[in-house]
Parts: C-alpha cells; structure tokens; sequence
C-alpha cells in the first residue's frame, strides 16, 4: 500500500425523505506502532467540503482500541447538494505539547451514488504526510471543481517551510488574552548566506480591522531556529472574543531602520488557515489552559 499509516472505516447513510446525512467514524486499522514513529493516543476530524463551515472530531482513543463509532449527522441536504458534496477525514496523533497529522484521506459523495446505496460502508486509506502535503489540490479535485488546499497550507511540524510555535490562554474571569511567542523553525532569507535576526510583531484587531494593541519580541540574531519564549497579554473582553483577529508577523531586521517581512498568519475571526482557526477555537475550550500549536507562516 501507499500508506504506512493505516485506514478509517467510516459509515455513510443517506435518507432521501429527511433529506439527512449520517457518517459514522467506525474505527482506525493498521496504524503505526510506537516502535514505527506513531502516537498512543488519536482522535479523527472530519469536515465537510467544500464549504467546510460544518466540522466534527471524535473522542480520544487508544491505540490499541482505535474504535471510535461516533455518528455525525448533517441536516437539509437535498439530493443535488449531496452531489457537490465531499468529506475529509483526519487521523491526528494527540500530544502533550502538539497534535501531529498522521495522515488523511477525502472522498466524494458523487463518488459513492447514495442515491441507489443509501447505506454504505467504506474503507478510507490514509495517505502519509508527505504524500498530503505535496499532491492533495490535485488529488481531492472532483468533478464539481472544489479544491481543498488546506493540508498544503498545515505541513505538520519538521518541513522545510518557516513555522512558529505559538501558545494561547484566555482567562474569561479577568478579560486576558494570553500569547506566548515560543519558538520559530526553518527562519530563513534566501538573499542572504547567513541566517537572518528576527523578530515577531502580534497586532490585536477589532472586527472592523482597527488597531487595539500591539506588542513585539526581542531581536535574536543569526538564528534559523530562534527561541522566544516571551508572553504577551492582551485586554479581550469575553463578547469582544468572537469579533478580534490577532494578526502575527514574523520579520527580518535588515538594519535598524529597514526591515522585512519572511512571513504571517491570522488567527480569530479571520483566520488565515483553518489550523489557524482550530488553535483559536480550541483555546477557547479550554478553559484558562495553553495551547500550544505550530503554525506554518504565509509568505508575504
């Protein structure tokens, strides 16, 4: 096989009177062992595509009993949407500090004609890492002409493209926003033969992308992979959380009047991944805990 990280069954049932569509994440198979590089513990996420505004993810499981048989249920789909419709599943290796994409695999209800097989069982092989990032807007480009370019933009950790490593905390009691700014990877100026000195600027926006507060890191020097580690709080009020976009620039002190910026990403309302946007939702559910995440910068 292609894949040496396993396969997902998953159940898909249509029914044509409710117009109603259920996926049932059955169970993870064949996945790396410990020994091989993977995780003990995995969760899946799905969304739908292409729009991709309905996601879902199941609980934690264990390695050794991967079953999942969690059902998801998607409401007033008439029979021509069901046809421009897709799905997209996630096997994600759960943490302590980050979640690492094992791999993922998409597939097109046009595909499946659940129209003449409302009740459907299949079997979904995960592609690798390497293989998602490199060839998934071609792979997952069906016949309605939706692209999903996400994977290309969430290279996991350890590529060769600029990464931050970020960590984010809300208190809702005090209205404080929490941005530590923890390290970068694979920083980088191809016009110059040494590494370049860095530095991170973070700039809170309201909803009509007005200025609210701004901060910025210490310069470090020569440094491909800088380590920060400074914190940075912001007043966020709890209604104002839903509304703010936290724009993080990471730039290249040239000398001490001209700079450059290597790259970007937004998270908040307008999010400029949707990793970028996980991070914030999955901050905000936790309650007063960091999160941490690795974010692929944005060339500018």
């Amino acid at each position: 096989p292609i894949s040496a990280c396993g396969v997902i069954d998953i159940a898909v049932q249509y029914s044509i009177s409710d117009r109603k569509l259920q996926i049932t994440i059955i169970e993870a198979k064949e996945l790396p062992s410990k020994d091989r590089g993977g995780v003990i513990t995995h969760q899946v996420r799905a969304v739908m595509l292409p729009a991709k505004r309905k996601r879902y993810k199941t609980k934690v499981q264990h390695i050794n009993s991967s079953r999942f048989a969690e059902t998801f249920k998607v409401s007033q789909v008439s029979p021509e949407e069901l046809r421009r419709l897709g799905l997209r599943v996630r096997l994600y290796g759960i943490g302590k500090v980050r979640d690492r994409l094992i791999g993922e695999a998409t597939v097109r209800f046009d595909e499946l004609n659940l129209i003449r097989d409302p009740q459907l069982t299949v079997t979904l092989q995960l592609e690798p890492r390497t293989d998602v990032n490199r060839g998934d807007q071609l792979d997952v480009t069906g016949s309605q002409g939706y692209i999903d370019t996400s994977s290309v933009a969430t290279l996991a950790h350890g590529g060769s493209l600029p990464e931050l490593l970020l960590s984010l905390s809300y208190n809702e009691m005090t209205g404080r926003l929490c941005v530590e700014v923890v390290k970068g990877s694979h920083f980088r100026n191809l016009a110059m033969s040494k590494p370049p000195d860095t530095f991170v600027k973070l700039v809170l926006l309201n909803s009509s992308c007005q200025e609210m507060a701004q901060s910025k890191t210490t310069i470090r020097r020569s440094q491909p992979n800088p380590v920060f580690k400074e914190p940075f709080y912001f007043q966020v009020a709890l209604f104002q959380l839903v509304e703010v976009s936290l724009m993080v620039s990471v730039y290249s002190s040239k000398t001490i009047k001209k700079k450059e910026m290597l790259g970007w990403i937004s998270l908040g309302q307008n999010s400029s991944s949707e990793a970028d946007e996980q991070h914030w939702l999955e901050m905000k559910e936790a309650k007063g805990n960091t999160v941490s995440r690795w974010h692929t910068l944005i060339e500018s």
